[in-house]
């Protein structure tokens, strides 16, 4: 394909990659999509355990962060999670819902990344990848793109590269650079939907828990969440630890509930004459050694009744509300998401186009927009792709 030849060109060949390149080409444009990993798609592969939680049912734009919360609102409400579950069923692909509106493919992701390749292949899309992209420069009324493989110029340049979670796969910090050799700003970016670590003291107490799970409410700078928290080797997990891991900052304290809908204090005062160790008591609503632990960690191993009423308040909001201050995120590496990215001030929330740079567009992780666990990244993947398919 000669330079002359192109309209668009698309660096990043993930969910919203494609998913753009498949829109314009269907438009009519001529694309050229551009991958340097060597596997199409693997981050959709490797998501939702391999049979990738490609949309939710009840996606809102409240489901999103952003220093510009309103930013995601135009583009989710004119691609839904009913428009991908319409193209999913056109390709008679198999889905079920897990909970919380969570959709998954019954037979595996590969088959979302073959339905977005057949997109692009009903688009005429070209395709170089592996490729690296050594540098991009505006140039007249276009841009020029200068890869492993040859320059390339075009009308329109999408930055579909993603953010820096797994970077065992590909992932690398290219997006922003562009964003800042064109002049946007960066929200600085940091690990979301990941795990978070023990303090040494708290991690002496409860690392050697690993593998148990409970229900509970964690909250922590506004964010709450009822989920399943799971105890590791090094801190917390589980979907409630991934939510709240968004909204944590260095430094912050979660507040976990580990008794959500329960009334501990009536519970425990109705039980004061019992002769059991608070441990082996806390035992009938939480897991045995985790109730013993917790007891163990507060100097409090009494039988209930040798407990005061004071005594017994005091564990009871310790149950509803168990400080703890994590040292850190478990990185990149284990993250799903990168929080922050190109600012979302310098787009078009229609478009995904660069306010100050006419044909320069980002979509999806690169931008700081960033979804709640369950399907909701996959789904501003394929809204953000969409917006910038229609309109390059």
């Amino acid at each position: 394909m000669s330079s002359s030849a192109l309209d668009v060109i698309v660096i990043g060949a993930g969910a919203a990659g494609m998913m753009c390149a498949a829109q314009a080409g269907q438009r009519g444009r001529r694309v050229l999509l551009i991958e340097h990993y060597h596997k199409l798609g693997e981050k959709i592969r490797i998501s939702g355990g391999g049979r990738c939680n490609f949309t939710n049912l009840h996606c809102k734009p409240e489901n999103f962060l952003s220093r510009n919360p309103h930013f995601c609102r135009s583009a989710l409400a004119r691609y839904t999670p009913q428009h991908f579950i319409a193209l999913m069923e056109s390709y008679r692909i198999k889905y079920h819902e897990k909970t919380l509106g969570q959709l998954f493919c019954d037979h595996g992701a590969q088959q979302i990344i073959d339905l977005l390749k057949s997109e692009c292949d009903k688009g005429q899309v070209q395709w170089r990848m592996p490729c690296a992209v050594q540098g991009v420069a505006h140039e007249g009324e276009g841009f020029t793109v200068t890869t492993a493989q040859g320059m390339y110029r075009s009308e329109a340049l999408v930055i579909a590269t993603g953010g820096l979670s797994v970077p065992r796969i590909g992932a690398s910090p290219f997006g922003y650079r562009v964003g800042e050799q064109f002049g946007l700003k960066i929200v600085p970016p940091r690990p979301g939907l990941v795990p978070l670590s023990f303090e040494p003291e708290t991690l002496a107490r409860f690392g050697d828990l690993s593998g148990i799970s409970v229900d509970a409410q964690v909250s922590c700078n506004g964010g709450s969440f009822r989920e399943s928290l799971l105890l590791t080797h090094r801190g917390l997990s589980g979907p409630a630890i991934l939510q709240i891991s968004s909204y944590w900052r260095g430094g912050d304290q979660l507040d976990i509930d580990l008794l959500p809908g329960q009334v501990g204090e009536a519970w425990l005062l109705e039980e004061r004459t019992s002769r059991a160790q608070l441990g082996n008591f806390l035992a009938e609503v939480l897991p045995k050694r985790l109730a013993q632990h917790w007891c163990e960690a507060r100097d409090n191993v009494k039988p209930l009744d040798q407990m005061s009423s004071a005594a017994l308040r005091e564990v009871a909001h310790g149950l509803h509300h168990w400080i703890v201050r994590p040292s850190g995120t478990a990185g990149y590496n284990k993250a799903e998401v990168t929080l922050g990215g190109i600012d979302t001030d310098g787009l078009s929330s229609k478009t995904m186009e660069a306010k100050t740079m006419s044909g320069l567009y980002f979509i999806g992780e690169v931008v700081d927009v960033t979804g709640h666990l369950g399907g909701f990244n996959f789904q501003w993947a394929w809204a953000s792709g969409h917006a910038a398919g229609q309109a390059v």
